[in-house]
């Protein structure tokens, strides 16, 4: 049975996810506050989070960085703010999904199954096959696999911006992350890289780049790898 823990400071809100989630077969911790719900998973780990970013004690960016800190658990950001800036916070911070409230229960229960079928977080040693290639995330190499692909040759740039997102499949890493780790801090603004950039990793490991398959891009947000 797969264990949620659901953080939200609204009581009608907490009770009516916890009959929601609980008759469909999952089982429930709930937490009002953020160090409740650190202590909670701590004790007993939970196989996926629900979080509203805004908790009486400590921001909710705060508590998807400490259960990140010991945890790959999926966790669903659950925010009245539509911000774009306020999403892209949450999955820098570590967030796999941000659904803005109100929100349909048929949608959030479509997002949490989606979210525990992800393939987990893949180690420094691991391959991954993308297209008709087959990458090496140890050696940094690449070699084709599919009928009539050719082979690819990578600039350390172009590396740099593919594995973080092999290495999370199926996660949203935001531009700004992406920025700041390729180009460094105050890069934030030149979005314009990445858009070359990608189009570039498309025109080399994307079957049809016109129509990517498996680095998506999130709008406004960043960019995903979908296995």
């Amino acid at each position: 049975m797969r264990r949620v823990l659901i953080v939200d400071d609204e009581p009608q809100l907490l009770r009516a996810l916890k009959i929601g989630l609980t008759a469909r077969g999952y089982q429930v911790s709930t937490a009002r506050d953020g160090g409740s719900a650190l202590r909670l998973a701590s004790r007993r780990p939970p196989d996926l989070v629900l979080l509203d970013l805004g908790l009486p004690d400590v921001s909710g960016l705060d508590v998807i960085e400490g259960l990140r800190a010991g945890s790959s658990a999926p966790i669903i950001v659950l925010s009245g703010r539509t911000d774009t800036t306020g999403k892209i916070a949450a999955f820098d911070a570590g967030a796999d999904d941000y659904v803005t409230k109100p929100f349909d229960m048929g949608e959030l229960l479509a997002r949490l199954r989606a979210v525990l079928r992800r393939p987990p977080v893949l180690d420094a040693a691991a391959a991954v096959d993308i297209g008709g290639y087959h990458v090496d995330l140890a050696t940094f190499t690449i070699t084709a696999t599919g009928e009539g692909a050719a082979p690819v040759h990578l600039t350390p740039t172009e590396w740099r911006l593919l594995v973080p997102l092999l290495r999370n499949p199926g996660r949203v890493v935001t531009g700004h992350q992406l920025l700041r780790e390729v180009w460094g801090a105050g890069s934030e603004k030149h979005g314009n890289y990445l858009r070359v950039y990608f189009a570039t990793l498309r025109s080399k490991l994307e079957p049809d780049r016109a129509h990517p398959r498996h680095l998506i891009t999130e709008a406004g947000i960043g960019y995903r790898f979908q296995p």
